[in-house]
């Protein structure tokens, strides 16, 4: 029995630095705030490799060895499924930088 549904996967990370952990204050595309980075998976793509990808694109950072800690789920007005998964890292190389998504910074 074959049994399909429309499913929308993204993921949001924190990145830790001791004390401080990394927030990004999103603009636009109806997620305005301060929230962690993150985004959407891509057809085919590894949960893993995205998150990893997608911190790259909206801090500059590569993280390492990202840990999954959470999912959350719901079921859209339009009957799909939107997945979120949560992961967080202490391990990570690079220069932070802001992207079009929305201003990176640290906070205590």
């Amino acid at each position: 029995m074959e049994h399909a549904e429309k499913v929308i996967i993204t993921n949001l990370c924190m990145i830790q630095d001791s004390t401080k952990v990394l927030v990004e204050e999103k603009v636009g595309k109806g997620a305005d705030g301060i929230i962690f980075p993150g985004g959407h998976v891509e057809e085919h793509e590894p949960i893993v490799d995205a998150v990893i990808r997608e911190m790259k694109e909206e801090t500059g950072l590569t993280i390492e060895h990202p840990q999954l800690c959470g999912v959350k789920e719901w079921i859209n007005e339009d009957g799909s499924r939107y997945v979120v998964f949560l992961f967080k890292a202490n391990q990570f190389s690079g220069e932070l930088v802001s992207s079009a998504e929305g201003r990176v910074f640290w906070v205590e």
